[in-house]
């Protein structure tokens, strides 16, 4: 397969549009006729991520790469920065402000639900300048 690219603008703080990148490139995966288990592990981990982007990093971009041993992930922010990254891996635990929490967000599931729905993950993050989240999903 020749390596397909996608790129997404998340507006920051518009939960109208929150998952509508994920949703395209759930849409992608299926047309081009990889498994439900994949779509769904990309759909999930790409969605958690979005959801960051609008509540915690003023919106950003993702790029998503395809290639015939996996899909990669690449969701980057300009927000506050993430101070202390094993704290927000654990589960429960957020920072999302009260409005949000109020709308059905913020249960501090997003990076523990990224990392179990990608088979590998990193995070970047420098406190004041942004954070850098990349996953991958293997098709095989």
């Amino acid at each position: 397969m020749k390596g397909l690219h996608y790129h997404y603008q998340v507006p920051g703080d518009d939960f109208t549009r929150a998952g509508e990148a994920s949703g395209a490139i759930k849409a992608a995966l299926k047309k081009l006729g990889f498994s439900p288990q994949v779509v769904r592990k990309v759909a999930i981990a790409m969605y958690e991520g979005e959801i960051n982007l609008v509540i915690h990093g003023g919106g950003g971009e993702i790029d998503v790469d395809i290639d015939g041993e996996k899909v990669t992930m690449v969701l980057a922010d300009h927000g506050p920065g993430i101070p202390d990254i094993q704290k927000a891996m654990e589960e429960g635990w957020s920072t999302a402000p009260d409005n949000v929490r109020s709308l059905g967000f913020g249960a501090g599931m997003g990076l523990p639900n990224m990392k179990k729905y990608s088979d590998e993950m990193t995070v970047e993050s420098v406190v004041g300048e942004g954070t850098t989240v990349t996953m991958v999903v293997k098709l095989v």
